[in-house]
């Protein structure tokens, strides 16, 4: 279940295009407000929202305060800066309490395997997360994966095995296969290695993730 509600105030925003760049400059953050209602074109403090985004991630519900009026959403477009640390713009999807919605969970190992008590391997997660649906209010961030079921190496863990938190269910495909044992290959990596060409810092091609500022 998500943790305790958080909470943001946020004001209309009329400025649109490039004119957003100055709302920037003065500290603040553009963003839109889609789904349950009509959408809503608002601004807020940058650095509020902030911390609030690192607390909510994509699965925390936050109530912004427009007025006498609030929304709930989850955060589910994060526009980052490529050079520099400002967030651009963010999208909030607003959600119906009572209508269950679609999101991930990461995978994160938990326990022991007796498979890598010999010492020559590893167990390892071949899928970093799953899709899952919940109620907004009980969605989840992460899903355990036990690795104690994996006793020998030839053990797999799949979908099947995970167990998702009461109100949560997972839609990916059970017979996938999210964690298993690698034996670990003595010179392998010394073997892989091919240090005749390494570009030079100057040559690698960094790709935006981000929107232009002049989109939104």
């Amino acid at each position: 279940m998500s943790e305790e509600r958080l909470a943001i105030a946020a004001e209309p925003r009329i400025i649109t295009g490039k004119k957003v760049k100055q709302l920037r400059r003065e500290g603040l953050t553009p963003a839109v407000i889609y789904g349950a209602s009509e959408p809503i074109n608002i601004q807020l403090d940058a650095r509020t929202l902030r911390r609030v985004l690192r607390k909510s991630g994509g699965s925390h519900l936050i109530d912004v305060q427009i007025g006498e009026e609030t929304r709930t959403v989850l955060a589910r477009d994060i526009q980052q800066h490529i050079t520099r640390n400002e967030m651009v713009h963010v999208d909030f999807l607003e959600v119906d309490l009572k209508i269950v919605i679609s999101s991930e969970a990461e995978l994160v190992m938990v326990g022991n395997s007796k498979a890598m008590a010999s010492g020559l391997g590893i167990v390892s997660l071949t899928m970093r997360s799953v899709d899952i649906e919940a109620l907004p209010e009980d969605l989840v961030s992460e899903i355990e994966v036990d690795i104690s079921l994996i006793n020998r190496p030839d053990d797999v863990i799949t979908v099947a095995d995970l167990k998702a938190p009461k109100g949560v269910t997972i839609l990916t495909d059970p017979e996938t296969t999210v964690a298993s044992f690698a034996y670990e290959r003595a010179g392998v990596e010394d073997e892989a290695v091919d240090d005749t060409y390494a570009p030079a810092p100057d040559s690698v091609e960094v790709i935006s993730k981000g929107k232009d500022d002049d989109d939104f």
